[in-house]
């Protein structure tokens, strides 16, 4: 049997072996055993983002380049209720610069909603909406950038804040974010991009964010041209701390790094760095369940500078995963996945940015974290930039991921495969219906004619696998959507 045709024959037996064990957008519903995690007095799971505080979480989706009172790209962020029935069945609201309390005013080119992150930045018990608008002009006039926090409240949202302001034109505030308790002094930060002439930075804006807080941000990081990526919040070396991840590139240089903040002196030290590629996403997760954090990165393309590299064998994209160990900073092994494997769905070819989008979670809550992996850019058939996205496990500490590939050509996924709809663009994780058990959706920010969607299911936890369904602009009634779907709220 020739070699394409041994692969595509063991992809699809792996497609039919997910669903057979009660598995929709590739999450597994049963544990070993046959046991539910409520049977086994498994703790639910957090329901990540629920902004109205109703135990079930919910779905936050950036729409940058939304139309908002007739101005073009101003951008909104519309947020999917979650409920017993998941998502799309509870309606959804929108927040732009133009909803009341909102710091800003929507103006053409905004892009309220670029980066979208979600925390409970006051400690009342809802979560909050981190929204970044990097093309924003402050009161100077300049294209600097904002960062707004929007506070969740019981009948939705109550207003916000202004987190931080860029200073300079083309500062570039809000393009990339990510929050946590990076200070350590109980006041929950954010850390979000910041850009300078040939010169880019990481910068902390700390908490408290109430009025008349200091809005001074200070550096983390920086480069010459070059600047950040993506960032990822999650407790690295097993302090019970926030530290920060995140990647960079530029002419000359490319990498991901760790870095924590020392609670006596204040200053920011690298506790873990590779400087042999550029990547594309990251992902903190305890993927092999030694209660250590690793980290997935996603679509590594090795730098031509360096002479090592994670990932040698990296034909259409690669995820490296680096395990944590107890004492260290990521101190544990790695390892390289690719669609080259027999274990991964799919053939591995040219530009098809595997793993450019990445999400951690504990479907069956035994401890061990799976990856959610998206490419936007893989061809289904013939259908060029269709996209899939792949559910991974791990068997353990320096082993390769293992799991399928789904595309809007699986059976049980809804639509069609088509050129164009960039199907795991975004991916995203939260218990959206309440179960205990959490879900994930997928972007598809170029269905319907660039108009996108969300796919998404519920976790089963036993019988048949529900639909994958799409939650879409016109199910929901936006007006002046593009690309929805290209940015989810972790």
């Amino acid at each position: 049997m020739p070699q394409h045709t041994q692969k595509l024959a063991r992809n699809k037996a792996l497609a039919a072996t997910a669903l057979c064990a009660a598995t929709v957008l590739g999450v597994a519903g049963l544990t070993a055993g046959g046991a539910s995690a409520a049977d086994r007095g498994v703790e639910p799971a957090n329901p990540t983002a629920d902004y109205n505080n109703d135990g079930y979480a919910d779905l936050a989706v950036g729409v940058p380049g939304a139309t908002v009172d007739g101005k073009a790209k101003a951008g909104y962020v519309n947020v999917v209720w979650g409920g017993k029935s998941g998502l799309g069945k509870h309606g959804s609201t929108t927040v732009s610069q133009s909803t009341a309390g909102v710091p800003g005013t929507a103006e053409a080119g905004d892009g309220f909603g670029t980066a979208v992150d979600s925390n409970d930045m006051n400690g009342d018990g809802y979560s909050d909406l981190i929204v970044g608008a990097p093309d924003e002009d402050t009161d100077a006039g300049l294209s600097a950038g904002t960062v707004a926090v929007v506070w969740g409240a019981a009948n939705g949202f109550k207003g916000g804040f202004t987190a931080a302001n860029g200073q300079v034109s083309d500062g570039s505030y809000g393009a990339v974010l990510a929050s946590g308790d990076f200070d350590r002094d109980g006041d929950e930060d954010i850390a979000l991009n910041s850009h300078f002439d040939e010169t880019s930075s990481i910068v902390m804006r700390p908490g408290p964010f109430t009025a008349g807080s200091p809005s001074d941000v200070s550096r983390v990081e920086g480069w010459h041209f070059a600047g950040p990526r993506t960032m990822v919040a999650g407790d690295f070396d097993g302090d019970g701390k926030d530290d920060l991840a995140f990647s960079y590139a530029g002419m000359e240089v490319s990498g991901t790094a760790v870095m924590s903040r020392e609670a006596g002196s204040g200053e920011w030290k690298t506790t873990w760095s590779t400087g042999d590629s550029t990547d594309s996403a990251l992902a903190a997760g305890d993927f092999d369940g030694d209660n250590t954090t690793d980290l997935a990165i996603g679509n590594v393309r090795p730098n031509p500078e360096s002479e090592t590299t994670y990932c040698e064998e990296r034909l259409g994209g690669a995820i490296a995963t680096v395990y944590g160990k107890k004492g260290t900073t990521l101190g544990g092994p790695s390892s390289c996945t690719t669609q080259s494997g027999p274990q991964v769905g799919g053939d591995p070819e040219a530009e098809d940015n595997f793993g450019a989008r990445l999400a951690s979670l504990d479907s069956d809550q035994d401890g061990r974290e799976e990856l959610i992996a998206g490419s936007d850019t893989e061809a289904v058939g013939t259908a060029k930039n269709a996209g899939s996205y792949w559910f991974l496990t791990s068997t353990g500490a320096g082993t390769t991921l293992a799991g399928p590939a789904f595309s809007q050509n699986t059976a049980g996924v809804a639509g069609t495969a088509e050129a164009g709809d960039r199907l795991g663009a975004a991916v995203t994780a939260g218990d959206y219906n309440g179960d205990g058990l959490p879900d994930f959706a997928v972007g598809a920010p170029g269905e319907d004619a660039k108009s996108g969607g969300v796919w998404y299911a519920a976790t089963p936890t036993d019988g048949p696998s529900p639909a994958v369904t799409s939650v879409t602009p016109g199910k929901l009634g936006l007006a002046g959507a593009s690309g929805y779907g290209a940015v989810l709220s972790r």
